[in-house]
């Protein structure tokens, strides 16, 4: 039975043959689509598994920098990105995202913590903000913009039973600096840091980042590449970072760059905070 016009059965079979003319004549051939409510690409599924490769083009429209991303890739890794800025003239690419990223940041303000997240093989700094304010409210307040909201609750809850700081009678405010979704671990330490910073109205110095995993028992955890994250923070030209305590491993020593190793939140932030 011949398909409908404008079925999916006819998109369908039209992207078959243009597959087979672009893999016969060796031509590159872009599909350009939309990404539905769901989150899957708009049109037959099928599609995806047609192609070589499945770009998404991200950002905010209130923000002048892009994220294309690769979610399939038959000739590469996936976790690769490309950072492009929008201007009067088109899109051009940004060859240090961490500096963009940092740009306009206060310094010594409560609630701001810097940390490194890898994006594919790029090292990538990103700003971690918060805020915590008294709640007027019985159930207080909790909003997580590009931080993930379940991990954010956890983290809280740690800081209060394993750090000491009573803040689940808070509302709380999360955001990432510049339309990134953090969604490793790595970046735990430094939003402790920025919520036991808002809480106890004390700046982290902007001349420090963190990198570190938490648990559930306040430890801090390893994470990988390590030494390629402290080497870009370096670069970035901060003098200290707080890392996981190293258990039989010793990291390179940096110019102008102190490394504070912690056990858990609680050292981490009398480092950092003070008493």
């Amino acid at each position: 039975m011949d398909a409908a016009p404008g079925s999916v059965g006819q998109v369908k079979e039209c992207t078959l043959r243009l597959m087979e003319l672009a893999k016969g004549s060796a031509v590159t051939v872009f599909v350009i689509g939309h990404v539905n409510k769901e989150g899957s690409i708009a049109g037959p599924k099928v599609l995806e598994h047609m192609v070589d490769c499945v770009l998404y083009f991200e950002g905010d429209q209130h923000m002048s920098c892009r994220i294309l991303r690769a979610a399939k890739n038959r000739f590469g890794a996936t976790n690769e990105i490309g950072v492009f800025e929008m201007q009067n003239a088109g899109l051009s690419e940004v060859e240090n995202p961490s500096k963009m990223l940092l740009s306009g940041r206060p310094d010594d303000a409560p609630g701001t913590c810097v940390t490194c997240v890898m994006e594919g093989v790029r090292p990538v700094l990103a700003e971690i903000q918060a805020l915590l304010a008294p709640s007027s409210y019985a159930a207080p307040r909790r909003t997580s913009n590009g931080f993930d909201y379940n991990r954010s609750a956890m983290l809280m809850a740690v800081l209060e039973k394993r750090g000491g700081l009573k803040v689940s009678a808070c509302d709380a405010y999360m955001n990432i600096i510049g339309g990134l979704n953090l969604d490793e671990p790595a970046a735990d330490l430094a939003a402790v840091l920025a919520l036991a910073s808002s809480y106890l109205d004390k700046p982290v110095p902007s001349s420090m980042a963190a990198v570190g995993e938490v648990g559930l028992t306040g430890e801090l955890r390893n994470v990988h590449q390590l030494e390629q994250r402290l080497s870009e923070i370096h670069r970035m030209g901060f003098e200290s970072c707080v890392v996981p305590r190293q258990r039989g491993k010793k990291l390179p020593q940096y110019d102008h760059l102190k490394v504070i190793e912690a056990s858990n939140i609680g050292e981490a932030i009398r480092a950092v905070l003070g008493k």
